[in-house]
């Protein structure tokens, strides 16, 4: 269990912090007293009513949950974290605490301090290293100490497996509502890579917090460093943290975010689930709820993956079945699905999603899951519009992850 500090640790600055020209901003904050975020009672339900300015808030339970996870899991493009675990722990802090509430950013007032949550790490190492529990509400309580205000609203970092429903544990936890949305509309292996960063919003201040009771607070002098500095700090920590960052006004939330991404991941997972129950084509059903379509189906022949500098890296070999029979397929990964292939040639490529389902089930495949033998269907989605722009090809182009391949965005054909 994480130990309540006494005392605010210094934070790690950089020598040449005052000398550089930030092109990232941080909320403004009144350095106001606070007693720091806050636990519910055991047992107390969310309110059911109306946000703040009229629409009515979700209220989310534990059995919502399930089809979150798996919805994320598919927006996820096989990183994001173990769905199941994260599952796991919304589903015990809701059971425990109460209902959260879920509400559209727009509910937010301007001046309200929202902040991002999300674990960091390799997703190889979270299926062995399950979080104790108390980390993420160390990560709240900190930031909001070290800020000086109350934080508002919480925010998904990113659409993906675990990093889906971790918002929700904190939610249960203190009663702050989560937002209805991410800094990406899928996943993304690093840091700086949030809608965030386009719209000029600074990672830090940053809080990190392992199981056993340590704790780092990080001022960089820009979003790329924060990754670098995060990274080292998460290996050291035993490769999977959880962590709070890019806080930001309620205001610059309402701009910068990708919305509704909950909702979807909740309806995904609906879907899959109402599909199998009927016998139904599953995949079918999450194609035509995405714009979706299928660039292969095929079977695992080899997978080549290893856990190296706080990331599950390598690719995944398919020989192609039924309709792709005679084809070959490969799959590169960097904690997510970034680039596919077929017979050498790339087909699809990151900002696009790439989500892999089990041909069976339709069930949503991550990267350390893949194994040998496994039958699957490969989809291919097209990307949040912000990822198609030059600031956001930058950001997470093939180029960025060293593919000597120009995007081509991906459309499906009606």
């Amino acid at each position: 269990m994480s130990k309540k500090p006494t005392k605010r640790k210094t934070p790690v600055r950089s020598k040449s912090k005052r000398r550089a020209t930030r092109s990232e901003s941080r909320p403004s904050v009144a350095k106001t007293k606070t007693a720091g975020v806050k636990t519910r009672k055991a047992g107390k339900v969310a309110a059911i009513g109306k946000g703040r300015r009229g629409s009515p808030a979700t209220i989310i339970g534990s059995a919502d949950l399930d089809d979150i996870s798996v919805g994320g899991a598919i927006l996820g493009t096989g990183g994001g974290g173990d769905p199941y675990i994260g599952k796991l722990m919304a589903q015990h802090a809701i059971q425990k605490y109460g209902s959260v509430r879920m509400i559209d950013v727009a509910e937010v007032k301007d001046d309200d301090l929202v902040v991002p949550c999300a674990m960091m790490g390799a997703p190889t190492v979270m299926v062995e290293k399950i979080p104790q529990g108390e980390e993420i509400l160390t990560a709240f309580r900190k930031l909001e100490r070290f800020l000086g205000k109350k934080i508002a609203a919480i925010l998904c970092a990113e659409a993906g497996g675990l990093n889906s429903t971790i918002p929700f544990v904190i939610g249960a936890m203190t009663g702050i509502p989560v937002i209805d949305g991410d800094g990406m509309g899928r996943a993304y292996p690093e840091i700086q890579m949030v809608t965030f960063t386009m719209h000029g919003v600074s990672a830090t201040p940053m809080v990190v917090v392992d199981d056993k009771g340590n704790s780092v607070l990080l001022e960089c002098i820009d979003n790329r460093w924060t990754e670098r500095l995060a990274r080292v700090a998460t290996i050291e920590m035993g490769g999977s943290v959880l962590i709070t960052l890019y806080p930001m006004s309620g205001a610059v939330a309402k701009k910068s975010s990708v919305r509704g991404t909950l909702t979807l991941a909740r309806r995904l997972g609906e879907i899959l689930r109402e599909s199998r129950l009927r016998h139904a084509d599953a995949v079918a059903a999450i194609q035509s709820q995405l714009n979706a379509a299928t660039i292969f189906e095929g079977r695992v022949t080899d997978v080549d993956r290893r856990t190296e500098t706080g990331f599950a890296r390598g690719d995944a070999k398919f020989t192609g079945v039924s309709d792709y029979r005679g084809h070959t397929f490969r799959i590169a990964f960097q904690n997510e699905f970034l680039v596919a292939e077929r017979d050498g040639q790339p087909m699809v490529t990151t900002p696009d999603l790439i989500t892999l389902l089990d041909a069976d089930t339709g069930v949503p495949i991550t990267t350390e899951t893949i194994r040998f033998g496994l039958r699957v269907v490969a989809i291919a989605i097209p990307c949040a519009p912000q990822w198609r722009t030059p600031a956001g090809l930058a950001l997470v182009g093939p180029h960025y992850f060293g593919y000597d391949v120009d995007y081509r965005p991906f459309k499906a054909r009606a």
